[in-house]
């Protein structure tokens, strides 16, 4: 019997996922196109100055589903390294531990927050009115949290985040991005890694020894060593459906077409409707330009010193300072190597072609020491070396009003004959790795041997994806 053979777009956790897993399970013969030299996409890494960085800041959560993180354990071994959080937020002048700690609430936090919070908490006993009953971002974490964390937190963090007020932002973001989204739900997190109350994995995170990527790597060599077909620097350009899906790319500077029984994307949702034929309708193809995506700028600096702190991560929800956050990828692995240097990522997001996107690596470099040194840590050692990177689709924006026109072009991909849209692009979600992970999972168990896709079974799983919530 023919084997079904099936086109994957994009060479990110959710392709390569769904590959290996075709390939594994002997489903499917599988191409996948990817327009960058490596695979990973936004959760791939590079090597700089000795060091593996990745593209911000990433981590394999403890929430990962049980079947996928046996199969990561499988393939990464002893190099998938079990880590302890070891972060900070500044907040009204002062750091305070995160994951948030029950002794730095206690003695860290600042009086006038820990009274606003107190306060925000008693009010919730206090009956409301139920309003006009339409929720957004804000009305839903105001509700939850308290104006207090609002204020000085969550909203002026989402402004430098997403770029828009938060009023202006859809009460979805607030339930998908959010995972600590009320005062009981915040209460439980800090007392998760407290002992008699912790949780399995609380307070930790999985970690490749040679970098975030290294995951997206071992798949592809796995799926590679199964038969899978990965083209490298081959960005599409054409879509044609009919009784054989066909897509063209660029290879080499030439042009190839290969034919597939099923093309499966992983690909901007808005792209895709801009890339087919026959054509999207013009109501699709107005709609991809109604939603957006938000872009960053990520800032390595090459420092002349072994470590710079002992945290990983720093987040500034400041307004007054411009970055959001900023890791030292070193602490993430505790490598010892290189000895004498360490490397700083900065992420600053932004929008494609703005001031920030189009500034110079020294421009870059000077505002992530002027914004640290707003901090009260100043780099004293010699900046060595000065990389960027920009990526157009770092998060997907959830504006008031964006879903009908996310809907319109959900609707017409979902109605495409032996066409599937997944991952987090495809699907314009605010996702983790193990949630891309498991959306591929998805999709290949619902791919019978016969090569006959069950609809009714991915709906079912669709629901449970718009379930997913960010660890951050």
């Amino acid at each position: 019997m023919k084997k079904t053979r099936i086109a994957i777009l994009g060479a990110g956790p959710a392709g390569l996922g769904a590959a290996w897993r075709l390939r594994k399970e002997g489903k499917a013969d599988v191409t996948v196109l990817e327009q960058n030299p490596v695979v990973g996409g936004n959760a791939g890494s590079f090597e700089l100055a000795g060091l593996y960085l990745d593209y911000g800041s990433h981590r394999l959560h403890p929430a990962t589903d049980a079947r996928i993180m046996e199969d990561l354990r499988g393939l990464l071994k002893e190099d998938l390294l079990d880590r302890p959080r070891h972060g900070r937020i500044r907040l009204q002048n002062r750091w305070i531990h995160f994951p948030l700690k029950p002794q730095d609430l206690v003695l860290r936090l600042p009086l006038s927050f820990g009274a606003g919070v107190a306060f925000d908490a008693a009010k919730k006993f206090v009956p409301k009115s139920n309003g006009n009953g339409h929720e957004t971002f804000t009305s839903v974490l105001e509700k939850g949290l308290g104006a207090t964390i609002c204020r000085d937190f969550y909203f002026p963090y989402a402004k430098k985040i997403w770029g828009l007020p938060p009023e202006e932002l859809s009460a979805i973001q607030a339930h998908r991005r959010v995972a600590a989204g009320s005062m009981g739900k915040l209460v439980k997190k800090v007392l998760s890694i407290v002992p008699g109350f912790k949780t399995p994995g609380a307070g930790r995170f999985f970690y490749p020894k040679k970098g975030f990527g290294q995951i997206s790597e071992a798949i592809a060599d796995e799926a590679r060593k199964l038969g899978a077909e990965i083209k490298l620097e081959s960005p599409v350009k054409k879509i044609e459906l009919g009784e054989k899906q066909k897509v063209t790319f660029e290879n080499n500077g030439k042009a190839e077409t290969i034919e597939a029984d099923y093309i499966w994307s992983t690909i901007p949702l808005t792209i895709l409707a801009k890339t087919v034929a026959p054509s999207a309708p013009p109501e699709v193809v107005e709609a991809s330009g109604k939603i957006s995506y938000r872009a960053m700028v990520l800032i390595y600096l090459v420092l002349d010193q072994p470590q710079w702190t002992e945290f990983d991560a720093h987040y500034f929800p400041e307004a007054e300072i411009k970055l959001t956050r900023l890791s030292e990828p070193k602490n993430y692995s505790a490598s010892r190597e290189p000895k004498d240097l360490t490397v700083l990522c900065g992420e600053l997001p932004c929008a494609v072609n703005d001031e920030i996107w189009n500034a110079s690596d020294e421009e870059l470099a000077q505002l992530v020491k002027n914004s640290v040194a707003q901090c009260g840590l100043p780099i004293k050692s010699e900046v060595l070396q000065v990389v960027t990177k920009r990526l157009p689709f770092a998060y997907p924006i959830y504006n008031e009003g964006y879903e009908k026109y996310f809907q319109l072009q959900d609707e017409w991909a979902s109605g495409l004959e032996n066409v599937l849209t997944f991952g987090r692009q495809g699907l314009f979600a605010h996702d983790n790795t193990h949630h891309a992970l498991a959306m591929a999972y998805g999709a290949v168990d619902c791919l019978n041997e016969a090569g006959k896709f069950d609809q009714a079974r991915w709906r079912e799983y669709r629901t449970e994806f718009a379930k997913h919530v960010v660890e951050d």
